[in-house]
């Protein structure tokens, strides 16, 4: 009977935290970056389970695919590479929180800069 219970009490934790996890599926837009550089990006995501795949499209050469991306709870991570020609290609890390329909997101591409914020409001 204790082992039934505890079973059963496992598998209610595990739906609730299921249950709490951002489904961030959908399109979501970036506010315009500070300084004039470029503008705003739309962010398409789609989510299957802890899976997350989409494009970012920034109006420069078209939506460009996301890969390694993963959702854990309200925690999001994901890579876009982007081919600069004879520059080469540029790998942008991005991390965040998921919050309602906002994404707060740290942006680091490795160029030394440091990493920059990106807020994103779903459409």
């Amino acid at each position: 009977m204790k082992k039934r219970l505890f079973s059963l009490c496992a598998l209610l934790a595990v739906s609730s935290v299921m249950a709490f996890a951002a489904d961030i599926t959908g399109k979501w837009m970036s506010e315009a970056p500070a300084g004039g550089r470029g503008g705003p990006a739309t962010f398409t995501f789609k989510q299957a389970g802890s899976a997350l795949t989409g494009t970012v499209d920034q109006g420069r050469g078209g939506p460009v695919e996301l890969t390694s991306g993963k959702v854990d709870g309200d925690a999001i991570s994901f890579e876009v590479t982007r081919d600069m020609g004879d520059k080469g290609k540029i790998t942008t890390k991005y991390t965040g929180k998921v919050d309602g329909t906002t994404i707060t997101l740290s942006a680091d591409s490795g160029n030394g800069r440091g990493p920059r914020e990106v807020k994103l409001t779903k459409q």
